[in-house]
């Protein structure tokens, strides 16, 4: 390998640019539009555009993600995390494409990506597992019959999913239609396919993972393990390593398994086996994870291993530089810096960043994707920036976390520091009395968080290709359309709209994915009334008020926060 495209953007770009930095390999960055002055895109030695503003346009595009590769002479693809790292059709493609596939065989993903068929591949190797269906769902019925059958709770899943998109939580047979119907939208939203399956549910567990390391031959070798219990729509929020309060068997048992699942599939790669630990100390099988992860920082921080470097090193047809699990030095933890306001339920906060002030001093390290002046953009995912602290045990961690986030300071977006600020302080998450859960933040802290102040949406960023002539030869230039705006005389600040009380604004920036009401019908207060898709995560939007509801945009349109959505009106609004 001489040249790697990075499929991807944000921190994990930035991150991936320079390990190829590193390592002696040139980076490719690639962009959407809005992403065309972004900080991985200064990072990489060459940038190509996209060509689009969506992500089915950009990222998810495998077509244009090829064609980028091919105008830059680049021979490997490194595909990150999210958008198609884990897609077995585009590794495929690569693969046929005469270029290096950094990651494991397509033959892997498909067998450990989907969902379904990696539960009967665990269930062989020996691991433990919740009851579940052993094929996707073909409809809501089905899922209804699963539910009746084995009891609730049950969690409806994208079968091709992962990080918390497609995953929706039913405890009453009424509402399993309703998570099967939205698991399937959120999954096709985010990962082009919207097959799904269900298990029963385990209440307040623990979420455990085992990094993995394969060669691609058989040979796998366990990293070490991480706890990312504290998650907030079933997304990760906090996440450490090693993973506290486990006993010895089982710890054991998560590392063989792990490894056993992946000596199946004869791995290759980085990799993430993850399991549900319940408060009895049942331990099920969840998915694997067929691509770095985002928390892969604490496990470097604690056993010295470059896991991006072993990525580059086994796609170069070597194994992984270790060949038994190290022992953990110390205790490491990360925080997932959000644009999002935890005191308003997590609701994304894109924006353009005024100010930012990064921690520093022994044992913090800062990966981000942005920097000040920079913006957070609402069509991709909340994820700014990654706070990871490393010190000599769990305590001494937590100190250096509430040090470190003393001396961020973020303005222009809200941000989950606040929540991490406040988490830190909480007694069931410390050492000594470690009772954190998947649903933990929002049964127990939520309801105590302040809402932030609003951000002001960010200016657009919108490029407008112009065919020019140039010496001849025809070129387009990809040009804001501000300048162009000023260019042709554009009045500038839009009038401020005038005040309607019977209006529903939208709680943040996205697409209408369905309208829960047909317009004319009477709504009450609170109940919920549109469906929006917001940085790949659907929010559902209550009636501020009693009254009949009148939709303003239609479902599928892009709307900005604070846009009507719809006007509920009474007899005093006629």
């Amino acid at each position: 390998m001489d040249k790697i495209l990075i499929a991807n953007r944000g921190e994990i770009a930035v991150r991936i640019a320079r390990a190829c930095a590193e390592g002696g390999y040139r980076s490719v960055a690639v962009y959407a539009d809005q992403d065309i002055d972004a900080m991985h895109v200064r990072h990489a030695d060459e940038a190509v555009a996209l060509g689009g503003t969506t992500a089915a346009e950009t990222y998810l595009s495998a077509d244009a993600l090829l064609a980028a590769a091919r105008a830059t002479g680049a021979d490997a693809v490194h595909p990150g995390y999210g958008f198609l790292s884990e897609s077995a059709a585009f590794a495929r493609a690569v693969e046929d494409a005469g270029l290096t596939w950094i990651g494991p065989t397509p033959a892997s993903i498909e067998a450990l990506g989907d969902k379904v068929t990696a539960r009967r591949i665990a269930q062989e190797a020996g691991a433990p597992l919740a009851a579940g269906t052993d094929r996707p769902l073909a409809d809501a019925d089905e899922a209804v019959a699963f539910a009746r059958e084995h009891g609730l709770p049950v969690v409806v899943k994208a079968a091709f999913g992962g990080g918390g998109r497609g995953l929706k939580v039913a405890r009453t047979i009424e509402e399993v239609p309703d998570a099967f119907d939205s698991a399937t939208r959120e999954a096709v939203a985010a990962f082009g396919r919207g097959e799904c399956f269900i298990e029963r549910f385990l209440e307040r567990p623990r979420h455990v993972e085992a990094q993995v390391l394969g060669d691609g031959r058989g040979g796998v070798v366990v990293v070490g393990d991480r706890d990312c219990s504290l998650q907030r729509r079933s997304q990760k929020l906090v996440e450490e390593a090693p993973a506290p309060g486990l006993t010895d068997e089982q710890r054991a048992r998560i590392h063989e398994s792990s490894r056993a699942i992946c000596a199946a599939v004869d791995y290759r790669g980085a990799g993430t086996v993850e399991f549900l630990l319940g408060a009895d100390g049942t331990i099920s099988f969840l998915e694997v994870n067929t691509r770095l992860q985002v928390e892969h920082p604490v496990t470097e921080a604690v056993t010295g291993i470059d896991l991006v470097r072993e990525q580059l090193r086994i796609a170069e047809g070597h194994g992984p530089s270790i060949a038994e699990t190290p022992a953990p030095s110390g205790h490491a933890m990360e925080l997932r810096l959000n644009a999002e306001d935890p005191g308003r339920g997590f609701l994304p906060s894109p924006g353009r960043i005024t100010a930012l002030r990064v921690p520093g001093g022994p044992g913090v390290r800062w990966d981000a994707g942005v920097e000040a002046g920079d913006a957070v953009e609402a069509a991709f995912d909340s994820l700014a920036a990654k706070l990871i602290v490393h010190a000599a045990d769990r305590d001494a961690a937590l100190v250096r976390m509430r040090r470190a986030l003393g001396e961020l300071e973020v303005t222009g977006i809200a941000t989950v520091a606040p929540f991490a600020r406040a988490v830190l302080d909480e007694p069931d998450f410390s050492t000594d009395g470690f009772a954190v859960s998947t649903q933990w933040i929002e049964a127990e802290l939520m309801p105590r968080l302040k809402p932030q102040l609003r951000p002001a949406p960010a200016a657009g960023a919108a490029l407008r290709r112009v065919p020019i002539e140039v010496d001849g030869r025809r070129v387009v230039l990809g040009l804001p359309d501000a300048l162009l705006a000023a260019a042709a005389g554009a009045p500038g600040a839009p009038v401020a709209a005038t005040a309607d009380d019977a209006a529903l604004p939208s709680p943040v920036p996205g697409t209408v994915v369905t309208w829960l009401v047909d317009d004319g019908a009477a709504v009450a207060e609170g109940q919920e009334v549109v469906v929006l898709d917001a940085m790949k995560m659907e929010t559902r939007v209550a009636a501020h008020r009693a009254g009949t509801l009148e939709h303003v945009v239609a479902q599928g349109a892009s709307v900005a926060v604070d846009e009507p959505l719809a006007r509920v009106v009474d007899r005093s609004d006629r």
